[in-house]
């Protein structure tokens, strides 16, 4: 099979939770505007998760209210940890939602406070609220390739986890 589109998606969010200093809204909310202007397919523009794990995300549903997405046809993406923070998320105008999916249970346990199993039920419940609010879910396999953590890892897990999201998933 041969590519025939580029689909390019740019990911505000991962710089913007890493740094320590607080970003003001309005300038998240302009830098944002910036974005919207240039055309990317897909914006990856914050995350519905606990303020306390990731404080530069606190402000996630503001920033969206304020944004102006205009004649842009940019679609948005948010990252949700857990069932709560997709229920605050389809409430918002994105078009995905994105859940950390990781193969590494030290990983998991660390981005979203559970391990392997608990996450997968975790994503089937996150999957079902994103189609009921007409918004997709995109989720990221984590650590397919390895892991700093020692955990057990090869290519046999990734793709067990790959086809079970695929066939139970969609």
């Amino acid at each position: 099979m041969e590519a025939t589109e580029v689909k390019l998606i740019e990911c505000p969010r991962d710089a913007m939770q890493g740094i320590s200093t607080f970003i003001p809204t309005d300038v998240k909310v302009e830098y944002l505007n910036t974005l919207l202007k240039v055309g990317f397919d897909t914006i990856d523009i914050g995350s519905f998760v606990s303020p306390k794990a990731i404080p530069q995300m606190a402000d996630t549903a503001e920033v969206l209210a304020r944004i102006d997405r205009g004649p842009s046809k940019s679609k948005l993406l948010v990252i949700v940890a857990n069932e709560r923070g997709a229920a605050d998320a389809v409430q918002q105008e994105v078009d995905y939602l994105g859940y950390p999916f990781s193969i590494s249970e030290t990983f998991q346990q660390r981005n979203t406070n559970t391990g392997i199993e608990g996450s997968w039920a975790r994503t089937a419940a996150i999957a079902e609220l994103a189609s009921s609010a007409d918004k997709e879910l995109v989720v990221y396999i984590s650590m397919a390739f390895g892991n700093p953590y020692g955990d057990p890892w090869n290519a046999e897990v990734a793709l067990h986890w790959t086809e079970r999201l695929v066939k139970e998933l969609g």
